[in-house]
C-alpha cells in the first residue's frame, strides 16, 4: 500500500471519528451513523489493498520478478 493511500485512509478514517463525536455530543444521530460509515468505509479500503498486496506478494514469490528476468 502506498504512503498517499494510508494517508488517504487515516483522514478518512479520523474524520468519520469525528464526525461520530460530533453526532455523539450534539446528538445527531444522522451525523454519528455517517461517521461510523465514514470510518467503515476506511478499513475496507485498507483491508482491500492489504489482500491486493498479499496476492502480488505471493504471485511475485511464485512467479518472480518478470522485470529482472530480461
Amino acid at each position: 500500500m502506498s504512503a498517499d493511500e494510508k494517508f488517504e485512509n487515516a483522514k478518512d478514517k479520523l474524520g468519520g471519528q469525528a464526525k461520530e463525536g460530533l453526532g455523539k455530543l450534539t446528538g445527531d444521530k444522522e451525523a454519528e451513523t455517517e461517521g461510523q460509515a465514514q470510518q467503515g468505509k476506511a478499513d475496507a479500503k485498507d483491508k482491500l489493498q492489504d489482500a491486493r498486496d498479499t496476492v502480488k506478494g505471493a504471485a511475485e514469490g511464485m512467479f518472480g520478478d518478470k522485470d529482472s528476468r530480461d
